[in-house]
């Protein structure tokens, strides 16, 4: 479900799950465990890649599972879910997601939890798809799209659902890179690795300048 492999200083996180790596309870917690890991093995400066398996990057929230889940159930999911989303965007260590594939709602807003992004520029699409959906996006968790958009492309991407390819996103500053399948972990590293030298503690300061209210409103402790 979720690989967590180290080379040098750089984590990659590698998570697969049925139904195009849609989000439940298990992988949720199976990710925490995986940031649980690099914080506690690693004091030094490094960094982390998250990436998939698979024609998804995600999908989003699995709605299949969710609405099979208890009451109970479903609040720890939401709380397990923001809960995530608050400590990508203040992790104390540089992150960049490197989208596989199609990031559609809850994959988008991950993907924008991460520091930098870098798409396939033959085949995914970046989507806020929630408007098409019927479902609402909280206050705590849409301000992750207020920080890493510009103000005419969250407009788009919030209030029509539009679909950015690789080419576009980089374009409109949705992502930092584009690549073929083949190549896209080794253009995530050349973006990673320079700033995984970076002195941690201080990363993570100003990381926290920009990002720490954002994540306190998720519920992260800083």
């Amino acid at each position: 479900m979720v690989n967590l492999d180290k080379q040098g200083n750089i984590y990659t996180l590698t998570f697969e799950e049925e139904g195009g790596n849609a989000l439940d309870l298990e992988l949720v917690q199976a990710m925490h465990s995986a940031l649980d890991e690099v914080e506690e093995n690693s004091k030094g400066p490094c960094a982390l890649i998250l990436t998939a398996t698979g024609k998804s990057f995600s999908s989003g929230l699995s709605l299949l599972k969710i609405t099979s889940y208890d009451s109970e159930k479903v609040l720890t999911f939401s709380n397990e879910m923001q809960r995530l989303y608050g400590r990508l965007v203040n992790f104390p260590v540089p992150t960049v997601a490197a989208l596989n594939g199609h990031a559609f709602a809850g994959g988008a807003f991950l993907a924008l939890c991460c520091d930098y992004r870098v798409m396939r520029s033959d085949k995914g699409w970046f989507c806020i798809s929630e408007i098409d959906v019927g479902v609402s996006v909280v206050p705590e968790i849409m301000a992750v799209a207020k920080l890493k958009l510009s103000k005419t492309v969250l407009r788009d991407a919030v209030l029509t659902g539009k679909r950015f390819s690789g080419e576009e996103s980089l374009h409109l500053g949705i992502c930092d890179a584009i690549s073929d399948e083949q190549n896209l972990l080794d253009s995530a590293k050349e973006i990673i690795a320079p700033i995984a030298l970076k002195k941690r503690q201080i990363y993570k300061n100003f990381k926290t300048t920009l990002y720490g209210d954002c994540a306190k409103g998720m519920g992260v402790g800083l």
